[in-house]
Order: structure tokens, then sequence, then C-alpha cells
């Protein structure tokens, strides 16, 4: 048994650490390109909305947002993964991994908050369409952002204190590819009460309440719709909100294993699953059905971008 003060690092064993295997390779090619690929999406997301004065809109607003939260997401796991896995040495500090748990739990809780606001602009835009622009405004938006953040900060905070008062056994192997807070409570010998809790408070917070939120807003919504004469009409406003209704249930899809308070952890194929979901997600967000947002006019932004880029 030791102390949380004597111990300096973690062993990290992904479950295709076998450098024998023949998807070892294939695994290290994997990862790097869905990093690259979620870090250029994400990066392209966020610079389209930011040159084009028209997609300074709430919806995109959020979008961004949630373009940054991937990045981070990506970002606090992969390149962490791939050194392992290119150097052979799996060893991973006790500072780096609080650090790697306390960004993770930071960006699980703000993705389930942006999904959550990016719902009740639906819900305006639909059932109060008139207050839209009132309702969410710039300063409004600035400040759902900004709570979300500070909301996620706090509940990162706490969790990872909570990890802290664990007393790890003399195994410090660690069962997963990143610090898994679940993997950590399966090494350890006690401590553990206070952790539990908090994971039972983050899937009251931060996953049964947003989805129940979400739920209400769209069965509001489905009954403005439902009310609407013209079957034009109805297919108009449906379709400025089903993107986002498919996104939702991705959303939770990936999110909601990393907050149930069931300790036994995922595997790796899991976890490799929902890093992927997560970028199905953010493609799909792109396709949001959104006032002067065309694909045309997207790519000849991106065009615009791009020569910048070359005469830079």
């Amino acid at each position: 048994m030791e102390s949380n003060t004597s111990i300096l690092e973690f062993y990290i064993l992904p479950f295709f650490f076998n450098t024998e295997s023949k998807l070892y390779i294939f695994n290290i090619v994997f990862f790097f390109l869905i990093y690259c690929i979620g870090i250029l999406i994400n990066l392209t997301i966020i610079a389209v909305i930011c040159l084009d004065i028209h997609l300074h809109t709430p919806m995109y607003i959020f979008l961004c947002n949630l373009s940054v939260i991937d990045i981070f997401y990506t970002t606090t796991i992969v390149p962490k993964l791939l050194h392992i896995l290119l150097s052979q040495n799996n060893t991973i500090s006790f500072t780096e991994c609080f650090i790697q748990i306390y960004i993770f739990y930071l960006v699980n809780s703000n993705e389930a908050m942006v999904i959550l606001t990016m719902a009740y602009d639906r819900y305006v835009a639909i059932c109060h369409p008139l207050d839209y622009h009132r309702i969410l405004n710039k300063k409004n938006c600035i400040l759902l952002i900004t709570v979300t953040w500070i909301s996620g900060s706090l509940n990162s905070s706490l969790f990872t204190s909570s990890i802290l008062k664990i007393i790890f056994c003399s195994s410090l192997s660690i069962h997963q590819f990143f610090c898994d807070p679940k993997a950590l409570f399966n090494i350890s010998c006690g401590g553990t009460k206070m952790f539990y809790i908090m994971m039972c408070a983050d899937l009251i917070i931060f996953g049964l309440s947003p989805t129940v939120c979400n739920l209400m807003s769209y069965i509001k919504i489905i009954r403005v719709i439902l009310r609407i004469k013209s079957k034009e009409g109805r297919r108009k406003a449906f379709s400025t909100c089903s993107s986002h209704l498919t996104v939702m249930v991705c959303s939770h899809c990936a999110v909601l294993p990393d907050l149930s308070p069931i300790v036994s952890g995922q595997t790796g194929c899991q976890l490799a699953a929902q890093l992927i979901c997560l970028l199905i997600v953010t493609h799909l967000m792109v396709m949001e059905a959104g006032p002067g947002c065309q694909a045309q006019h997207q790519s000849t932004l991106i065009a615009k971008l791009t020569s910048r880029v070359k005469h830079s």
C-alpha cells in the first residue's frame, strides 16, 4: 500500500501495447491520423466561423466552443499515447496523470453543457422565434459559455481532488491508454468514498440532468412543429434542429460512459470507439442547418483562408 506522496509515476498498459503484434504499427498510424484529422477539421471550423461575420450567431458560437473542446479532448490523450507507443516507455508521472484527468473531465463536463445550450438555442429558435435575438444576444451567449467553462472547471477540480485522496496498492499499472480514473480505482486499496460520491454527482449534474433538459426541449419543439399546418413549413422547421438532435444522441452515447458511477473502467476498444464518435459528432455539427450557412459559402471562405496562408 502506497500513499500518494510517495508515488512518482504510473504505468500505462494499452490493450495494443504488444510490440510484436501485427496491429502495433497500424495502431500508431491510426491514432496519429485520427488526431491530425480532428485537429485540422476543428481548426478549420474555428477559422471559418471567426472570419465570416455572417456566422457570428449563437449556434455557430456554440459550435466554435465545441471545436475548442474537441481539440482539448484529443490533445489530452493522443499525443501522450503516441509517445508511449513510439518510445515504448509506458510510464506517466504522477503530475502528468492528474493533469490529464483534470482536462479530460473538464472537457467532458463542458461538452455535455454545450450540447445543452445548443438544444436551448434550437428551442428558442422554434418555440419563441420573435424573441430569439433578445434572449440569445451576444452578451447572453458569452455568459452561457463562461458559465459552462467555470462549472466544468469547478467540477473537474473537485473530481481530481477526490482522486488525490485514494490510497493505491503496490501495483501501479493502469490497463488503459490514458489515466482513466476508473482504472485508478481498480488499483486502489482505500480512500475511495469521496471519489464514488463525485462519480454519482457527475452522473446526475452532467449526465442525467442535461439529458432530461434536452429531451424536454425537443418534446416542446416537436409539439410546436406538429402544429404547423404547412407540410413544407414543418419540414423546414424540423431541418433546423434534426442535425443537432442526431449530434445530441451521439454525444450522450460518447460522454455518459465516462460519467457512469460503475467503476469497472472502460476497455481500450470502448475508448477508441469514443474518440471516433466524438470526431463524428464534430462532422455532424458542421452540417447543422442555420441561416446563411451553405456548403458553397463555407467552401469559398476556406479557399480565402488557404489563399491567405499561401501569401503570408
